[in-house]
């Protein structure tokens, strides 16, 4: 996996928290790297180099970190924020067939009521024309 490789990318889907987590181990990672390079300029400076470069060599390396922390995470919310919204959008479909298949099947068990009753209707008539023709006789 590349240094700068990040999480879910197509071919490397992950869940969100376990894209957190590997941020977080890379941001962690980073920050012992920065810090083990102002330890180093720290010995260097002892050994007699200028305060004042070493700062502003730390400024820098600082606002190299917090931008590239800042791009990576608004990468990485838009990637989350792509997926919750197709999540979302496939669960409104769902909802919206669940509703039309609801509204058929209440369709169908009206249907199937209104023409048994009709059905029973037409027996009931020829079963009162059978008994008057039995009491004609």
């Amino acid at each position: 996996m590349d240094q700068y490789e990040t999480p879910g990318e197509p071919g490397n889907p992950e869940s969100p928290e376990v894209a957190a987590e590997k941020a977080r181990e890379r941001l962690h990672a980073e920050i012992e790297r920065v810090r083990s390079g102002v330890e180093e300029m720290l010995t260097e400076q002892e050994s007699g180099i200028d305060e004042t470069v070493l700062r502003r060599e730390l400024d820098v390396l600082r606002e190299e970190t917090d931008f590239l922390l800042k791009r990576r995470v608004r990468k990485t919310e838009k990637r989350l924020n792509k997926r919750i919204d197709k999540v979302v959008d496939r669960t409104d479909a769902l909802e919206q067939r669940l509703d039309q298949v609801e509204q058929e099947r209440q369709y169908a068990e009206w249907r199937i009521h209104t023409n048994t009753e009709q059905m029973l209707d037409g027996i009931l008539q020829e079963i009162r024309a059978i008994a008057d023709l039995f009491t004609q006789r």
